[in-house]
């Protein structure tokens, strides 16, 4: 139980460090490369401040117990597909930045950055297959398990025979 409501803020904060981009830009030069170093930068900046945040909340809501139902198709989806886009991402941008480290000032930090950006997307993308998996799986939470006599049939209980009803008159 705790791990789900864990697992939903993780993913939440995972995705939240978008919010620090258009806050931290720092492009250091023209065109796409540097654009694309700069945002994935700010990006990982970023999750450094929401990720534990959304763990907290997350430990604080488990131990409430108030929201703990499996997370559903969309988020394990979008943060799968986002993790996927961040690694590629940060591969593509890892790759240049060994290329030209004459023409940036500290290449270290940036290749530095760019394997926690290519770490962060790969952990985003476990996340959201683990998301997928346990609602794929039919994982619930909040139910708890009923043993089921007999095969049911279109989603209703199966009915007793009137041989099993006892005769309520004296």
């Amino acid at each position: 139980m705790l791990y789900v409501a864990m697992l939903r803020l993780l993913a939440i904060g995972l995705l939240s460090g978008v919010i620090a981009v258009p806050l931290l830009w720092l492009q250091q030069g023209d065109g796409f490369e540097y654009a694309r170093l700069a945002a994935l930068m700010a990006f990982v900046l970023g999750q450094f401040l929401t990720v534990p945040v959304g763990l907290v909340v997350g430990c604080v809501l488990a131990a409430t117990g108030s929201w703990t139902h499996t997370p559903g198709y969309v988020l394990g989806t979008i943060t799968t597909v986002f993790g996927a886009i961040v690694a590629t991402q940060a591969w593509a941008t890892m790759n240049w930045v060994d290329g030209e480290s004459a023409r940036l000032g500290d290449s270290d930090v940036e290749s530095l950055t760019m394997f926690l950006a290519f770490f962060s997307g790969v952990a985003t993308t476990l996340v959201g297959v683990a998301i997928v998996s346990f609602r794929w799986a039919g994982y619930d939470s909040q139910a708890a398990p009923v043993r089921q006599r007999g095969p049911r049939r279109y989603g209703r209980a199966r009915r007793r025979p009137l041989s099993d009803v006892k005769d309520p008159s004296p």
